[in-house]
């Protein structure tokens, strides 16, 4: 028998952990319908369910929503009596998400908003929302400033893909999403109402690993 990979460590986690016949239709679809093949991991999916019920969140920001995988998992952990509201850059990944989560039936409990972060935050700020228990930033990593402004104390901060195969401890790197993830670190290491870290991941995906924050 061969060494086992990294990638089949997951598919055993996944066949007996979170075997899901929604979530992988949903990947289908995105997959169907020529989205990146960037969502989160089936296992990654699953923490973030579980992550986000072990902390009682109510109300969800996801920055990023792609075809909908992870806004799945968070719509499930919420509950009928929760919210995630989820930004898109894209109108035609926006469209394929809607039609993944009212197919999932938990279409009802997601607010989908088109355009760039950057300008939908401040007018999601200006609404004056309750307060978001957790917030999870898999797109434009570098507003982070206002999303700690749109949570509670105790509120969750996820941003993934923060480690880049191991290119985050380059300082010499002149990568882009390399350069992001250190300054975000450096954010995080800088900003008195945050208390952090980063968890590095193997699996499907390769090497990486997400930023973790509570706000103080």
């Amino acid at each position: 028998m061969s060494t086992p990979d990294w990638a089949d460590v997951d598919r055993y986690v996944v066949d007996h952990l979170v075997r899901d016949p929604e979530a992988s239709a949903t990947l289908a679809a995105n997959a169907e319908a020529g989205l990146p093949a960037i969502d989160v991991s089936a296992a990654q999916g699953k923490f973030l369910y579980l992550l986000a019920r072990s902390a009682g969140a109510r109300r969800v920001l996801e920055i990023g929503t792609l075809g909908g995988f992870s806004t799945l998992w968070l719509a499930r952990a919420v509950g009928d009596q929760g919210r995630v509201t989820t930004l898109e850059y894209e109108p035609r990944h926006a469209q394929v998400a809607r039609e993944n989560l009212n197919r999932a039936g938990v279409g009802n409990l997601v607010d989908i908003r088109i355009g760039p972060a950057i300008e939908n935050l401040p007018l999601l700020a200006d609404e004056r929302p309750d307060p978001f228990d957790l917030v999870f930033i898999d797109a434009d990593k570098v507003n982070n400033s206002n999303y700690v402004r749109l949570t509670r104390p105790g509120a969750v901060i996820i941003v993934d893909n923060v480690v880049r195969g191991g290119r985050l401890a380059d300082d010499a790197s002149d990568d882009a999403a390399v350069r992001a993830g250190r300054e975000l670190v450096e954010l995080l290491a800088d900003e008195p109402r945050l208390d952090a870290t980063v968890v590095q991941t193997v699996g499907s995906k390769g090497w990486d690993g997400f930023a973790l924050a509570v706000v103080n």
